[in-house]
């Protein structure tokens, strides 16, 4: 039986399989956005959902402020327990695919990887060297961001208690990402790379999405989908052949 921890939660019939698929949730995110993936998944892999602090189930907790503190929590516990030699792949979607980058760094440099794959969706590199100063947004600011991208039900935005819960997260992780900056000398990944996105995200250049392929010595491809920042919703079935080297069913 794998290790439990609060960081990873698992979707479908079969935690243990041999293939293990990774989910890293997009900015005010949660585990459960990627819930339905395993649905689509077939025999021989499991879905787990990475949890950060101060949502779901996690609730109580701190919200986490900076990058490398997640990243930090993230590895660790991904890298115990005795599911830790499986194959996996890495999915994040926005704010994800930079922390499930950030979280694979750490692993390589702690020694064997089981990651083969790096997903990154919805997100460009932004490899500048240039200290970032955080982006102050009000309420106002950040529910029309958040409508804007699609990303949030407008009905959690209209219950005054659900909103201010969701506005706390947001607020904290548009701040972590804003001020997150990948670091220039870093050393490549050996993993496979592939950059997917919306051709109509408004938070990416398709003219730059293949700076990615500049973080690894493994392959790399793109893959760009109808859509806008959240296109992944309606492209599941399409999009899981993908991100698992083409063995899903459903």
């Amino acid at each position: 039986m794998s290790k439990k921890s609060p960081w990873l939660v698992a979707y479908g019939p079969d935690p243990d399989a041999e293939t293990r698929v990774v989910t890293f949730p997009h900015a005010g995110g949660s585990a459960s956005y990627f819930r339905t993936w395993a649905e689509h998944l077939g025999p021989g892999f499991a879905l787990q959902s990475v949890q950060y602090p101060g949502r779901e189930n996690r609730l109580a907790e701190p919200l986490v402020p900076s990058m490398k503190q997640l990243a930090q929590g993230v590895a660790e516990a991904l890298a115990g327990g005795p599911a830790d030699g499986r194959d996996t792949v890495f999915f994040g979607h926005s704010m994800g695919a930079a922390v499930a980058y950030e979280t694979l760094r750490l692993l390589e440099s702690w020694g064997s990887s089981p990651v083969t794959r790096l997903c990154v969706s919805g997100r460009e590199l932004r490899a500048s060297p240039e200290p970032a100063a955080p982006v102050v947004r009000d309420d106002e600011q950040l529910m029309a961001s958040m409508t804007a991208l699609g990303g949030t039900r407008s009905a959690v935005l209209d219950d005054p208690d659900l909103r201010d819960m969701v506005l706390g997260i947001v607020r904290n992780d548009y701040l972590l990402i804003d001020t997150y900056r990948r670091e220039p000398e870093a050393a490549p990944l050996r993993v496979e790379v592939i950059a997917l996105t919306g051709d109509h995200d408004p938070q990416v250049d398709l003219a730059r999405i293949d700076e990615w392929a500049s973080v690894t010595t493994g392959a790399y491809a793109r893959h760009v989908f109808p859509g806008g920042h959240f296109y992944l919703a309606d492209h599941v079935p399409r999009l899981l052949p993908i991100v698992t080297g083409g063995r899903t069913e459903g």
